[in-house]
C-alpha cells in the first residue's frame, strides 16, 4: 500500500503534521500500533465514572494567542490552572518552592549552595537554593524519577523548575491554560478527523506493506527504527495504580501532590482527577479517584515516556541522528524520535514548523 505521506504514530507530533499536510490537500495516512489514536494524549473514564488521563496528567499551556486559537479549533478548552504541592515533613508545601518557605526554613539571609558553573543536575539545583531545601524538595523526587544519583543527570534538567519570589499558587505562569471540554481522546480524534488512520498496526513489522511515495514521518523511538543497531537508548516510564475512595469528596488540596521524600514511598506523585474537572461537574461526582505514579525503566518501546537526561545517552542519540540524516525522504521527529522532552505547546509548534518544511521539500 502506497501513499504520498506516511505518518507513523498518531500522538501529538504525528497528528499535528498529518493535519497540516491534509489541510494542504496532501495525501496522508497515519499508522499507529496502539488500539487508540492520540498517543499519550489520551483520557478515559474510570469504572467509578471519573475521567482520568491514561498516561499521566497533560496540562495544556501556552503564551501564544495564535497557538491557543489553533488548539481550540479541535475542541473548546475550559480554564484550568494546575496547582502542585509537595508532601514534605508531613505538610503540603507549594511547588515550585517559594522564597517565603526558604526564609522560614533557613533564615532571611539564605544563599544558594552552589556557585560557579553547574556541571550536573545537582549543582544546577543547588545554584538556586540551599542544600536543605534541595534535599527536601528535589533530590529524592529526581532520583525516584530517573533511578540514578542526581549528580549523574544533565544540568539542563533543572531548567524545568525555579524558586518563586512570591507565594502565588499557580504552577505555570502561562497566559493560556486549560483542558479540553470533551476530553483529550475526542480532541485528538478531531485533529485526525478525515485522515485515514490504521490502528493496531506495527509499521516496523510491516515496512514492506506500507510505503511512502514522497516522505515517511516516523515519531517512535529513533533507536527502535534502526533496530537498536548501535545499542538501546535509555527511557523511563510510569506504573500507575488507581484508588477510588467512595466516601471522600477530596483527599488532597490540589490536583497533583509530589512525593519527594524517600521515606514516604517510592511513588513520585499522586493525582486527584476531580480537581481537574469544572466545578459544576465535580459537584455531581460521589467519591474521588487517586492515581499514584511510580517510575520504572520499561522494557517495551511502547512504554517509553521520558528520554534519559545524561551525557552518555545524548551521545548515543547523536549517532542515531547521523543515521537518520542519511535516510532518504524520511523524517524522524517527536519526543521519542528526537530524544528530547517537549511540553505540549512545544510539540505542536515544532510539528507545525516541520510540516511547513515538508510541504516545500
Amino acid at each position: 500500500m502506497k501513499v504520498d505521506y506516511l505518518i507513523i504514530g498518531s500522538g501529538l507530533t504525528g497528528a499535528t503534521i498529518a493535519r497540516h499536510l491534509a489541510d494542504n490537500n496532501r495525501e496522508v495516512m497515519v499508522i499507529d500500533r496502539r488500539t487508540h489514536g492520540g498517543g499519550n494524549v489520551h483520557d478515559e473514564i474510570h469504572p467509578s465514572g471519573i475521567p482520568m488521563h491514561t498516561y499521566g496528567p497533560h496540562y495544556f499551556r501556552t503564551n501564544s494567542d495564535e497557538l491557543w486559537a489553533y488548539v481550540n479549533r479541535f475542541g473548546s478548552f475550559y480554564r484550568f490552572e494546575a496547582q502542585v504541592r509537595s508532601w514534605v515533613d508531613n505538610a503540603y508545601e507549594q511547588w515550585p518552592v517559594d522564597e517565603a518557605y526558604i526564609r522560614k526554613a533557613v533564615g532571611m539571609a539564605w544563599q544558594p549552595a552552589h556557585r560557579g558553573i553547574a556541571r550536573n543536575f545537582e549543582e544546577a539545583s543547588l545554584a538556586m537554593m540551599p542544600r536543605v531545601i534541595y534535599e527536601k524538595f528535589v533530590k529524592g523526587y529526581s532520583e525516584k524519577q530517573w533511578g540514578v544519583p542526581a549528580h549523574l543527570l544533565s544540568a539542563d534538567l533543572a531548567r524545568r523548575f525555579d524558586v518563586r519570589s512570591d507565594d502565588a499558587p499557580r504552577f505555570s505562569r502561562h497566559k493560556h491554560q486549560g483542558l479540553p471540554t470533551d476530553g483529550y481522546a475526542n480532541w485528538m480524534a478531531n485533529m485526525l478527523k478525515g485522515i485515514p488512520t490504521k490502528l493496531n498496526v506495527d509499521y516496523l513489522k510491516n515496512r514492506e506493506v506500507f510505503r511512502a511515495r514522497r516522505m515517511l514521518v516516523f515519531t517512535g523511538p529513533i533507536d527502535e527504527f534502526f533496530g537498536f543497531r548501535l545499542g538501546k537508548l535509555q527511557y523511563r516510564g510510569q506504573v500507575r495504580t488507581h484508588q477510588y475512595l467512595p466516601n471522600v469528596d477530596y483527599a488532597h488540596p490540589c490536583p497533583q501532590v509530589n512525593n519527594p521524600q524517600l521515606h514516604n514511598g517510592l511513588h513520585i506523585r499522586t493525582l486527584e482527577w476531580k480537581h481537574m474537572l469544572p466545578s459544576h461537574i465535580s459537584r455531581q461526582i460521589s467519591g474521588t479517584l487517586l492515581t499514584r505514579e511510580k517510575t520504572i525503566t520499561p522494557t517495551l518501546p511502547d512504554h517509553y515516556e521520558y528520554p534519559f537526561p545524561d551525557a552518555e545517552n545524548r551521545a548515543l542519540f547523536k549517532q542515531y541522528a547521523q543515521l537518520a540524516e542519511r535516510e532518504a525522504d524520511t523524517l524522524i521527529c517527536g519526543r521519542l524520535g528526537e530524544y528530547r522532552y517537549y511540553d505540549m505547546d512545544q510539540a505542536i509548534s515544532r510539528a507545525r514548523m516541520l510540516a511547513a518544511k515538508i510541504l516545500v521539500h
